[in-house]
């Protein structure tokens, strides 16, 4: 082989393999993780947000009067005849879309994952966003990036789904955020919201964040450049995507795979459920004794929970004067078993959250 033909080769080896390691800055992208379940049913006049899989939050904004429908983890897949993807299908559509009515998917980025990018200076980076989307309704979608803190900035850019149910890839480069509001605070909170648009009514669009970082004015900034609210006012109608990456750079490079046992790790920084013997139940350490009705518990965190969770509802039996004390690395439970030699236990699952 000559050198010539040795060098197109290594560089055909780098472009089409994966180059270093974590390079996705997005967790869960191939949407493996669905921690809370595989389907999570919204609904305007109930519950307005969910997740499933771990990590991407869909929101219906504004006051929807008719819309429901269902966000799940499915087995449908650009290159794997096992993969999995998000999809939304709509229920009971909007019978004509409102002007402050808007829905998206988002994850939101923790912010000292991002100093890398330097937002706010002369040295700020690009990244480009990668993802797969398949839909019932073509037409144009906006998709954006949303900083909250200090100066709350926004940059949106737009796509075009051209066929219908088929899938699609999509790469848009974001240049970095140069002014001086642009920086992101080096915490636990949230750094950008890297939002997938599905509807916006005309008070969610116009305001001019398609195209460039500006300072956030208002919802009209939020979706702009969002062209269809056909998802949300047709019955059955679906949107999917999966192998959502975003990296450092002008140049989209193949999707980052990461082991499932990595990737729930990840996801466990933001949620975890306890369930430690497929029953459902669980004793209370202390609970037989004879000499008291104290009965404590512990749970160690698999992963550094990103701050103090909340805790979820849980049922129980055989005690009473429940409390939990959370850190970052565990939960202590504490209570009083309804006798001496009471079997004080936790008769369902427990969520811990600590989602952005």
């Amino acid at each position: 082989m000559t050198k010539a033909a040795e060098l197109a080769k290594m560089g055909e080896v780098l472009t089409n393999s994966q180059i270093g390691g974590r390079r996705n800055i997005i967790i869960n992208g191939a949407m493996q993780v669905a921690q809370r379940g595989t389907s999570t049913t919204l609904a305007h006049d109930g519950t307005t947000d969910g997740y499933s899989p771990d990590r991407f939050r869909f929101t219906m904004g504004g006051t929807h009067e008719q819309l429901d429908g269902t966000v799940a983890q499915v087995a449908d897949h650009p290159t794997s005849a096992n993969g999995k993807s998000l999809k939304w299908t709509t229920g009971t559509a909007e019978s004509s879309y409102d002007a402050d009515e808007y829905v998206y998917i988002v994850q939101k980025i923790e912010a000292q994952n991002l100093q890398h990018l330097q937002y706010g200076n002369s040295n700020a980076e690009a990244i480009t966003i990668s993802f797969y989307v398949k839909s019932s309704i073509t037409g144009t979608y906006a998709f954006g990036l949303y900083k909250e803190d200090s100066t709350a900035r926004i940059f949106n850019k737009t796509y075009t789904i051209d066929s219908a149910n088929t899938w699609e890839k999509k790469t848009l480069t974001f240049v970095g955020d140069t002014d001086s509001g642009g920086g992101i605070v080096n915490d636990t909170g949230t750094g950008l919201y890297v939002s997938w648009h599905l509807s916006a009514g005309t008070n969610a669009k116009g305001g001019g964040s398609v195209g460039a970082w500006k300072n956030y004015s208002g919802l009209t900034d939020w979706a702009d450049g969002q062209a269809t609210n056909a998802i949300m006012t047709t019955a059955s109608a679906t949107f999917q995507i999966t192998e959502c990456q975003v990296e450092v750079g002008e140049q989209a490079t193949p999707f980052e795979h990461r082991s499932y046992g990595e990737e729930l790790a990840l996801c466990q920084r933001y949620y975890f459920v306890h369930n430690p013997d497929g029953l459902q139940t669980y004793l209370y350490a202390g609970a037989y004794t004879t000499h008291t009705t104290t009965a404590l518990h512990g749970v160690n965190f698999p992963a550094t929970m990103r701050s103090a969770p909340t805790v979820g509802s849980f049922t129980t039996s055989q005690l009473s004067g429940m409390t939990t004390n959370t850190e970052v690395g565990f939960c202590r439970f504490v209570c009083s078993a309804t006798s001496n030699g009471s079997v004080a236990k936790i008769t369902s699952a427990v969520s811990f959250d600590s989602e952005l």
